[in-house]
């Protein structure tokens, strides 16, 4: 056969790639996996956010705050860069006295003081809003340094020295140090020889990651919050004040929480004006709301914090309880998206070496842990990344989407290409972010996330859309029903696939409607197609087999009165009864991977037998009508054997199975056909059958067998 030899093109002459659209079009057409149904609510439920939905409906959440506190007319904040001392030249020495009443020194207090004494020049460092600076100025107050002055932070390190002209104490609170503008110990040495030459001392306080390895400084850890809140409040009201409020419920969730110094003094004004009668218990409730809400949006709005530090944000809000790599890689992602809006014209690379692990966390008030998370391959250690307030990631989520409008374009655009990733805990979780998007502006979520998705002839991007709307329904977001009713019985392929699966997932929380419509909906396509040309067993289209396996969704999750319905209209309805045998054989295949791979409604039926009521019947009524009907006979048998072998592994199976053979053998056809099953069928090995297959034969009465065999 002869071929035909393309000719040869320059680079000038070869064709285009695609644009971004047929990108997409070909990526959409690309033949891709399918899972069962089961397994994919299985990552659904095992990826998403822990506390989703429970996190809405807790009680008042305390979180953070932005505040300081005020003595006189100067506002002294103990907080992080963003707090910046707003003063220049020297600080009156009334307002250092009022803060020292209130100050707790804190473990690395005495050795920063001796060290300070002795070398005259000290660098603090410590993670944002540790309360270093405060840190620094009662160092300098205690040590009797004279007149406290403030040097700009943005000074250089090589003019600082010029600055110490005055026997004074000195502070440089957050110096702007970086990678190309170093502090160096040969400053500290030229600093140190002038404070000696004009009897001074400084202190300078630096982020944690700005500190040089060879650079000697010391970390600031600042003490128990619980300290902090009882000397604010001591201050103002005396020791009978704070056991007064100590045992406020507001007070202990306050201490439960995550908290640095500057709020634990901003609470401490909350809990004095409610010992002065001048606010109430309630107020404090809504202090801890509104608190938190002003700490997310001065992340947001921080200018002097990186548009890398804003985007790991956000990543972690999506990817909290998550590996600490997944929110770091796909932070980068969304940190491009982001710059691409705010300055499209320069072109922005990604540091590869950046901030540290441990500053990225701290900014982000997370914790690090160890974990080992269990995989399909078996248990893997991870180093895991949380915050330390839950309510955090569903606040960062909501106010980024709601209150900064121009950050949507680039949040769409990245979950969009999460929910197409190849890991299932980057799908669940891009899902999970959407639901948080949409239960805050339904109209949008739906136009740019999940009618998109819902549309889409991808099966990971339809199930993406269900995975949401569940997701959302669950966070209590508004007309979820009346959505997944509408494209149930509409007219688009993909949105009616869509709600049937949803239908499927929110079984336990929905069950009479997600039933109605399910049914509606087999109903209707067997209707609209004709029977001659049915699909047989394991040939199923898309549209029928997804009906299939959300009612088996429904019938596993919802049990008892979905099974009382199904087994009701497989009896009495014929036009159904072929897709729910097939959703009930379905839910026979499925076994519980938790619990040495039972059988699930083999264990629902052992579980019926022991109580009263005809769920143990209704069970049995399926079981015989799928063995009867010519379409599931052998799927049925073929399951009944893998049941078999199941309780040659499992003795405890082996009586329950004895009573289900029992009763399913009641006519000579269905004698026939469990006895030659269990003579006949291979056992786990492809050989002879196994033992118990003998042993259940004698389940089936002898008088009958003794008829059929003459």
């Amino acid at each position: 056969m002869s071929q035909t030899v393309p000719e040869k093109t320059t680079d000038d002459e070869k064709p285009a790639e695609g644009g971004e659209e047929e990108k997409r079009e070909k990526a959409d057409t690309a033949p891709e996996q399918r899972p069962p149904a089961w397994a994919a609510r299985r990552d659904l439920i095992e990826h998403s956010p822990r506390n989703l939905a429970g996190n809405l409906v807790q009680g008042s959440q305390y979180g953070l705050t932005g505040g300081g506190v005020v003595h006189g007319n100067i506002s002294f904040h103990m907080g992080g860069d963003h707090e910046t001392l707003a003063l220049s030249g020297e600080i009156p020495s009334d307002s250092l006295a009022r803060m020292s009443v209130a100050f707790v020194e804190g473990a690395p207090f005495a050795e920063a003081l001796a060290r300070l004494r002795d070398e005259r020049v000290l660098v603090l460092s410590g993670g944002d809003s540790t309360g270093r600076r405060a840190a620094a100025l009662m160092l300098l107050h205690r040590l009797g340094a004279g007149p406290i002055r403030s040097i700009d932070s943005t000074t250089s390190p090589a003019a600082v020295r010029d600055l110490l002209s005055v026997p004074a104490g000195y502070l440089l609170a957050n110096m702007a140090v970086s990678r190309t503008r170093p502090l160096r110990e040969t400053h500290l040495l030229a600093m140190r020889e002038q404070l000696i030459r004009r009897n001074g001392h400084l202190v300078i306080t630096v982020a944690e990651s700005a500190t040089r390895l060879d650079l000697a400084h010391l970390s600031w850890e600042p003490p128990p919050i619980e300290e902090i809140l009882a000397a604010h409040v001591q201050a103002r009201r005396g020791t009978s004040g704070w056991a007064q409020v100590r045992k406020l419920a507001a007070v202990s969730g306050f201490l439960n929480q995550d908290h640095n110094p500057a709020e634990a003094a901003d609470f401490a004004r909350q809990l004095v004006a409610v010992l002065t009668g001048d606010a109430t218990e309630e107020d404090l409730s809504a202090y801890g709301a509104e608190s938190a809400q002003t700490q997310v949006e001065s992340w947001f709005t921080d200018d002097t914090k990186h548009l890398r530090d804003k985007a790991f944000l956000l990543s972690l809000g999506v990817f909290d309880r998550a590996p600490y790599v997944l929110a770091a890689e796909l932070a980068d992602s969304l940190f491009l998206l982001l710059h691409a809006v705010e300055d499209p014209n320069r072109h922005q690379g990604v540091p590869v070496f950046g901030s540290s692990r441990a500053a990225r966390l701290g900014l982000a008030r997370a914790r690090g842990y160890q974990e080992t998370e269990v995989t399909a391959w078996g248990p893997v250690d991870q180093y895991m990344a949380a915050f330390k307030d839950d309510a955090l990631p569903t606040r960062l989520l909501d106010t980024a989407w709601m209150l900064y409008p121009s950050a949507r374009p680039a949040l769409v655009a990245w979950l969009r290409e999460l929910a197409t990733d190849g890991r299932p805990l980057v799908r669940t979780r891009a899902s999970a972010a959407a639901a948080v998007l949409t239960k805050s502006d339904l109209s949008s979520g739906l136009a740019h996330l999940v009618e998109p998705w819902a549309q889409g002839r991808s099966y990971a991007t339809r199930l993406a859309a269900a995975n949401t709307l569940t997701l959302a329904h669950l966070l209590k977001a508004p007309a979820i029903p009346e959505i997944l009713h509408d494209w149930c019985v509409g007219e688009d392929e993909n949105l009616r696939w869509t709600a049937i699966r949803a239908y499927g997932l929110l079984g336990p929380v929905l069950r009479d409607k997600a039933l109605k419509a399910l049914i509606a909906a087999t109903r209707e396509y067997c209707r609209t197609r004709d029977r001659a040309t049915e699909p047989v067993e394991g040939e199923l289209n898309d549209e029928l087999l997804e009906l299939v396996e959300a009612v088996q969704l429904l019938l596993l999750s919802a049990r008892g009165p979905v099974l009382a319905e199904l087994s009701r209209l497989a009896d009495d309805d014929p036009s159904v009864r072929g897709p729910l045998l097939s959703a009930f054989l379905l839910a026979c295949e499925q076994e519980d991977e938790e619990a040495a791979s039972h059988p699930l409604v083999l264990e629902w039926y052992a579980g019926a037998l022991g109580e009263s009521g005809s769920q143990a019947d209704q069970l049995t009524a399926l079981w015989r009508l799928a063995l009867n009907d010519r379409r599931h006979t052998d799927q049925a048998l073929a399951i009944m054997a893998d049941w078999v072998r199941h309780a040659e592994q499992a003795p405890a199976a082996e009586p329950v199975l004895a009573r289900l053979v029992m009763d399913l053998a009641r006519k000579p056809s269905e004698i026939r056909r469990l006895g030659h099953l269990l003579r006949t069928m291979p056992g786990g090995d492809g050989g002879p059958p196994p033992p118990v297959a003998g042993r259940l034969l004698t389940a089936v009465p002898r008088q009958t067998l003794g008829e059929e065999n003459r």
